[in-house]
Formats: structure tokens, sequence, C-alpha cells
């Protein structure tokens, strides 16, 4: 009983999951997509449930048929309730704990997808795919590894799948990704069709992002630890479970400062959720030193991963999930056959520790088979989902952004004002470009331009002077200002550059093209004051003799009116009463 409780809270563990999966993937995409990211999570769960109830599992966990391929189909969920919670007599777990335990699973595998394929797919091919992986793909395949299929009698190890569920979902993110193609502005292209650059989009909320790395990390140790069997087993796991993940994540912090000069905080959150899913299928396998290399690997592995497929390949994964999940997946998956230690719980004897290449060839044709397996599949479904309804969403759509033109919701921020839109259509990419064709009315009309009133002879001048300045030296150009006369002005947060197109950063091993930069605009009407007075002191105040000090603009006012009393020009400006 206490055994099944544990087991029972691990998979509540993994179902909370789902929230990390939920944050990282929204943080790691655009602001208008937030609402579809969090739709497309919560129905890879809802609908794994039914189509898994259905037919799913008894696939995965029915009694074994067609020589180890899969389980025999039944209704005994639906027809006979009582003896599926029942506790069995050889003190398995009840089958309605099964259930639970691997729905959750399956649910985390369909659900992987999500990131790779965010900001540019139909939501309603994305809810077939997510039932047909639930329904089929994943059941069958972790039959072979978990349901007494043909790999697990043949002695592969996947203890809480690297290969069963990592692999799988990263393939099937990979496919997916490659069907949809990128999304607009993510590479530019010649005439030819040869991509010239690659351009990063960045991810709208890193804290969000982080929030969802220290989730999954909590729910790993359920994903991890469910299956444990005695206290001792359970501390081996947590242990691993914990190193592993460390250690890449420190190993991609060293990696990505030596490599880019700073850093990479993005990476090194995608480097935990690498050592974790490196270390799940030989958690139960390792000891402290297993689990350390493990961890080293991944920390590498998922950088150049994520740096090939976009840079190299131009495969767009907006979140990093085939570097995560399939790449350490696979590392995962044979890491057993090399580093497990014979004095871990599982008991299984490593090419490193003993020189025997059995453990070591069977976690070869286990990721092999499955991967073929996967891969076959994935193919077919994305293909007749694109051929017969259509995978990918319109170009407009995919601009304005999924929430609005898929769920009607406006903002998922509606409090917040959005932020302008630095990553829209590129000019001439994937045939998206500016046009007046069909337009609604003239340019001109629709622009239209007003001309500065000049001044009469005699009239007494007001003048607007506009400050762009760099936000860390407004205070003193406001006390300078202040000590000037100045007894008003309206302040901005900004964002521009001048022709240096600002200084030049890095997402994910990509340089960022920064032309907007965080600024404040400071707005100055003065008729009292001289206005070379401002500009000279304004100056002073700002000038560093570097890049970026900022502008001053000066324009000519027609007319200013203080709406408390109704004064007008020199008076409107004035503090008396």
């Amino acid at each position: 009983m206490t055994v099944e409780f544990w087991f029972l809270i691990g998979a509540a563990l993994v179902f909370w999951m789902q929230a990390g999966f939920a944050m990282v993937e929204t943080g790691f995409t655009r602001a208008k997509n937030a609402g579809n990211i969090i739709m497309k999570n919560l129905m890879d769960f809802c609908i794994g449930t039914v189509v898994f109830s259905l037919l799913g599992y008894t696939l995965m966990m029915g009694e074994d048929t067609l020589f180890g391929l899969i389980g025999l189909p039944n209704m005994d969920l639906f027809s006979n309730f009582k003896a599926f919670i029942a506790s069995p007599a050889d003190g398995s777990f009840t089958g309605a704990s099964t259930f639970v335990f691997n729905l959750v699973f399956c649910a985390t595998a369909a659900t992987i997808v999500s990131g790779a394929m965010a900001e540019r797919t139909k939501f309603s091919a994305y809810c077939i795919y997510s039932g047909v992986i639930s329904l089929v793909v994943y059941p069958i395949e972790a039959h072979w590894i978990w349901g007494g299929g043909w790999l697990s009698q043949l002695g592969f190890h996947d203890y809480a799948g690297s290969c069963a569920i990592h692999m799988v979902g990263g393939i099937a993110a990979l496919v997916g990704a490659i069907f949809l193609g990128p999304r607009i502005g993510k590479y530019v292209k010649d005439k030819k069709g040869k991509v010239t650059k690659v351009n990063a989009i960045p991810g709208h909320s890193i804290t969000l992002g982080a929030l969802g790395v220290f989730i999954l990390w909590l729910g790993w140790y359920g994903f991890n630890g469910a299956a444990a069997k005695t206290p001792s087993e359970l501390a081996s796991v947590f242990l691993t479970t914990t190193i592993a993940p460390s250690v890449a994540t420190v190993t991609t912090m060293l990696y990505t400062w030596f490599k880019n000069g700073k850093p990479d905080v993005s990476m090194c959150l995608n480097a935990s959720l690498a050592g974790l899913v490196g270390i799940t299928a030989g958690c139960d396998a390792m000891d402290a030193i297993g689990s350390t290399v493990v961890g080293i690997v991944s920390g590498i592995l998922v950088v150049v991963v994520v740096e090939v497929l976009d840079l190299k390949l131009h495969i767009d994964d907006p979140v990093g999930a085939v570097g995560v999940h399939l790449a350490n997946g696979v590392w995962g998956t044979v890491a057993v056959g090399l580093l497990a230690n014979p004095d871990a719980p599982a008991g299984l004897s490593g090419l490193f520790y003993t020189g025997d290449f059995k453990q070591f060839g069977l976690q070869l044709l286990g990721f092999a088979s499955v991967a073929a397996y996967a891969t076959v599949m994935m193919i077919i479904t994305f293909a007749l989902i694109k051929k017969s309804h259509g995978l990918r969403c319109t170009a407009e759509e995919e601009i304005t952004g999924l929430d609005i033109t898929e769920h009607g919701l406006p903002s998922a921020y509606p409090d917040f004002m959005p932020a302008v839109n630095k990553y829209g259509a590129y000019a001439g990419d994937d045939g998206i470009v500016a046009t007046t064709e069909g337009a609604d009315v003239p340019v001109a009309e629709a622009v239209p331009v007003k001309k500065v009133p000049t001044f009469e002879k005699g009239e007494t001048k007001l003048t607007k002077i506009e400050i762009i300045c760099k936000e860390a030296r407004f205070d003193a150009l406001k006390e300078a200002m202040s000590q000037l006369g100045i007894t008003g002005m309206t302040v901005s947060h900004v964002l521009g550059c001048g022709v240096q197109g600002g200084r030049p950063e890095y997402y994910r091993g990509v340089q960022v093209e920064t032309n907007l930069l965080p600024k404040v605009q400071v707005d100055i009407v003065v008729s009292k004051v001289p206005v070379q007075s401002v500009i000279d002191v304004a100056k002073k105040v700002l000038y560093t003799g570097h890049i970026g000090d900022g502008k001053i603009f000066v324009y000519d006012v027609e007319d200013a009116v203080k709406i408390r009393t109704g004064e007008t020009g020199y008076d409107a400006l004035q503090d008396a009463e």
C-alpha cells in the first residue's frame, strides 16, 4: 500500500509537469501566441486522456500479443471496473493506478511537440496530431519497453523514459518542424532560395521559461522516482536526478560563456532539462560518476544540436525541443549501456565498468528500433494531416498572432501595453511584401502629413525640445533641467537606435539584431528659458563620448493650452494662478 501510494504521488508530480511545459514554451515564444501555447498543452492531456482510455492503454499494457508487438485490446476499464481497481494477488499495482501513471507519461510525450511547432500551427491540426500520438504511436512503442513487449523480454533498459517518451516526443517535434517550415522572418533567403541570414526571435518572457524549468525539475523527481520499490532505490534515483541536470547546466554556462563571451540564460535553462532527459533512462542504473558524465555530455550536446539545427540545417525549433528531448533522449538511452554500475539498484553491467558489450548492444537495438518506428509513424501522421486538413496557419494569421486568430483572445496580457513587434514580416521573405494593391484608401489619405506652422513677427515663440537619452542618465538630466528653471516635462520609455543599429547580442547562439534599444524620451516646451541654454545643459549632462549618448530635436510649437484655466501660449506654461 505504501509503495502504491508513492506511485500515485509520483503520477501527480508528472501531471504537474504539464504546467512546466506550458510555462517553458510560453516564455520562449512571443506574447501574441501565449494563449495558443497554453491551450495546446491543456488539450494534450485532455485529448490524450480520452483516446488513451479508449484504446491506447490496452495497446500498451494489455496481454502481450503478436510476438511482443502490441498489447491485446480490451475494455476492462469500462466493463469490469471492480476488477480494474482491485489489488492483484501478486501484490502488483492496481489497474487504476497503472492507468493513471501511464496516462501522465503519455501526455508528456505528446506535449514535447508543442514548442517545436509553436507560432505557426493550426490548432485543429495540432489536436489531430495529439490524438494520434496518444492513441497508437506512444502506446505501441511503450508496450515494447514497459508492457511486456519484445524489448523488455530481451533486457532493454529505459527506467523512466529517455527513449520511450523523450526521444519519441523529440522525433515527433523534429518531423513536425520540418513539415511546417520556419516561422516568417526566421530565415532570410536570396532569389535562389538559399538562406543568407538567420534571425533570432527571442521569447517574450525568460521569467516564465525559468519558472517552467523549476516546475519540470520538481516534477522530474516523480517522473524518475515513482516506480522505485524501496527507500534506497528512491534515494539513488533522487541523487542521480539531481546531479545530472546540475552538471549539465554548469557545463552549458561555461561553454556559452567561453563561446559567446557571456553565459546564455535560455540555453542554461534548456541544459537543466537536457540533463534531466539524459539521466531518465539510467537514473536507477548509474552512480554519481555516471550521472556526472551524463550531465557533461548533455550540457554540450544541447547547445551543439540547437545551433546546428538553426544555423546549419535551418530547422526552426523555437524552444529547443529537439536538442533537449531527441538528442539527449538518444544519449541517455545509449549511456545506460556505457555507464551502468552493477552496484546501483538496477544491477546492470555497463561497458565502462565491466567491459561487457551486451547491455550496450541492447540499448543500441532499442533506440534504433523505437526511433525507426516513431519516425515512420510521425511522417505518415503529419503528411496525412498536411494533405487532408492543412498543417500551417496562413501568413496573415501567423503575423497577427494565433491568440486572436485561432481563439479570439485579443491578448494573454490585457493589462499590459503590447510591445513593438520587432520581428514581423520581412520584405521578400517567404513572399511576404508590403503592397498598396487593393487598398481601401490611397497612401496620402491613410497617412496624412501636416506642415509645422511658422510664427508672425512679434508673437511669443514656443519651442519643443525632444531629448532622447540613456535610461541611466535620466536622473542627472532631470536635476539639471530643474536647476535651469524647467518646471514641466513629459517622460516616456521608448525603443530606438541610431545609425549604429544597436550593440550586438546573442539569443540561443544566434546574433540578435538589436535595432531597438531601451531609451528615455524627455519632451520639454519652453518660451521663457532660452532654447540654447536647454540644449547646452543637456549636452553637458548626457555626454560620455560613447555610442548611444542620444540625440536632441528642436521643433516650433503653434500653441499651448492649459486645460484647467484655458490659458494659451506663453501663459499656459507658467506656474502662476
